[in-house]
Formats: C-alpha cells, sequence, structure tokens
C-alpha cells in the first residue's frame, strides 16, 4: 500500500564502506536519488562513502560487483529506465534487477535498489526526493543497505531477537 513506509531508526555505522552507484543517463533524477542516499548514509555515520557513475543502469550490477571486489560493504544502486517504443525497457529492467541480485548473493553483501523504471518522467519525479516528490527511493534504498548491514552485524541474544 502506498503511503506506509516503515519506521526505521538509523543505526550508526562508522566502519562501513559504502559506495552508491548510479547511471549516467537522467542525472537530473539521478542526482536527486544520490543526494538522498547521501542524507540517510551520513545519519548513519558511514566511514566511507564514495560515489561511481556508470554509463547506463545495465551496467549497475558489474560496477557493484567492482566495488565488492575492491572491499566495500554495500551499494546502494540508482538510476533511471524510462520505458519507451520497444522491448529495450523490458530487458533492461530484468537485467539489473536479476544482476543485482545475483551479485548480492553471490558476494553476500547488500545493494539497495534504487533503480526507477517508470513510464515516464513524471513517474521518476514523484519517486526522486526532489522537494515536493511523494517519495525518496534514494534514501529508502540507503535506509535497506543500512538495516541489512546492520542484520548482517547483530547478535541473537534470544529466539527471534536481534540486537
Amino acid at each position: 500500500m502506498a503511503d506506509q513506509v516503515p519506521q526505521i531508526e538509523v543505526k550508526k555505522l562508522p566502519d562501513a564502506k559504502v559506495m552508491i552507484i548510479s547511471s549516467s543517463w537522467h542525472l537530473d533524477i539521478c542526482n536527486d536519488l544520490i543526494a538522498g542516499a547521501q542524507r540517510a548514509l551520513k545519519e548513519a555515520q558511514v566511514g566511507t562513502l564514495k560515489v561511481a557513475f556508470v554509463p547506463g543502469s545495465f551496467e549497475i550490477p558489474l560496477a557493484a560487483q567492482y566495488a565488492f571486489e575492491r572491499g566495500f560493504d554495500a551499494v546502494v544502486a540508482v538510476g533511471l529506465v524510462l520505458k519507451g517504443e520497444t522491448l529495450h525497457f523490458d530487458y533492461v529492467c530484468q537485467g539489473v534487477t536479476q544482476g543485482v541480485i545475483d551479485v548480492s548473493l553471490k558476494y553476500g553483501k547488500p545493494i539497495g535498489f534504487g533503480v526507477l523504471m517508470c513510464n515516464d518522467l513524471d513517474q521518476a519525479i514523484a519517486r526522486s526526493g526532489i522537494a515536493g516528490s511523494k517519495e525518496d527511493k534514494g534514501y529508502d534504498s540507503a535506509i535497506a543497505v543500512i538495516e541489512l548491514l546492520r542484520l548482517k552485524s547483530a547478535k541473537i541474544d534470544s529466539p527471534g531477537e536481534l540486537n
């Protein structure tokens, strides 16, 4: 359901190394997504924060693999794929989604998925985190990474409880 965003306390991660990887297409939207991700990661006091750009969203999974091979703990992936007149949209969306899943599982490290896949620019703007937008997917995807990093290092004190 829309407008049912979970409230998650931002945990401090001063030892974490996180890379934001962005597509170079639609930089106005991507820069807003990056800003949202940076805001969340700064709230978490992430120790190392880098931003890298790739030509398009399809290249994000391989760039994430490179980041993990260089010792990063997590990646926040942002980009925008707009629906066009051909099936290219479907293949790019499927490829980037499956690629991100594959790399995350291969390395056992989180990738926050902030790649927007929209029918038009208005949908992208509404999710970009720009002033007045209804959602901030850059921020949300970074929060997901923060929570997964916390979960990975959590201790289990009793059954069903993570600290």
